[in-house]
């Protein structure tokens, strides 16, 4: 069986290193590039890396750009990796359908939990693969969303948010069961993450946005 093959794009060859030794025990194939243009012609010649590890400042082409070009035509989920921890980095990175935001330096064990958890989340199958409430239509397996017969082009986070809203209809979820639950690990950070994507997303799905309802001082009920 093939290897699930990681990119690594970051202009520092020893951070490279660092990840892919991690990536590699852990049993992935790791495939790197020092630069933005070399990540994105890879990208698109190889047509089956599953997963991008992607650095922010690098030459020629900086990570935003990288993002934004293969957001073009691609979901695949892309963890950003930072030497500066700036909430308008975050948010920036939220808006153009970034997964993760890991500032560096950070554990390798810990990336490596990431990545595993997105990448479990992405390929399982499910038992209710297509989700439907109020108009809103959820196809795990196509990752299609559609609002009443129209395409909703969501970002991986807030696919598998609106995905958990729909599974636990009615039922109020706290900040933190949403952050265990779609993110998958103990996040240290606050609620804005949270917060950031349901804006998101009600703004995607338009008048259907109203369903996701806020619990003040808890979280969100959906209510579709």
């Amino acid at each position: 069986m093939d290897k699930i093959k990681i990119l690594v794009v970051d202009d520092e060859s020893r951070m490279r290193k660092l990840v892919r030794d991690f990536l590699t025990k852990a049993g992935y194939e790791v495939l790197e590039a020092e630069n933005g243009k070399t990540a994105t012609d890879l990208f698109f010649d190889r047509q089956d890396i599953a997963l991008i590890l992607l650095d922010v400042m690098m030459p020629q082409m900086d990570g935003w750009e990288v993002c934004r070009q293969i957001r073009t035509y691609s979901k695949v989920p892309i963890i950003m990796l930072t030497a500066k921890s700036d909430e308008r980095d975050e948010l920036l990175g939220f808006e153009l359908g970034v997964d993760e935001y890991i500032t560096k330096p950070f554990s390798p064990k810990i990336l490596v939990a990431r990545v595993e958890a997105i990448l479990r989340r992405t390929m399982q199958g499910s038992d209710e693969a297509v989700l439907e409430a109020g108009g809103i239509v959820l196809d795990k397996n196509a990752h299609q969303v559609t609002v009443d017969g129209v395409p909703v082009e969501l970002s991986y986070k807030e696919f598998e948010l609106l995905s958990y809203f729909m599974e636990n209809k009615g039922i109020a979820l706290s900040r933190e069961k949403i952050l265990n639950n779609v993110w998958n690990y103990d996040y240290f950070g606050d609620a804005r993450t949270i917060d950031t994507h349901v804006k998101k997303l009600r703004s995607k799905i338009g008048d259907k946005g109203e369903a996701i309802k806020t619990i003040w001082g808890m979280g969100y009920k959906f209510e579709g």
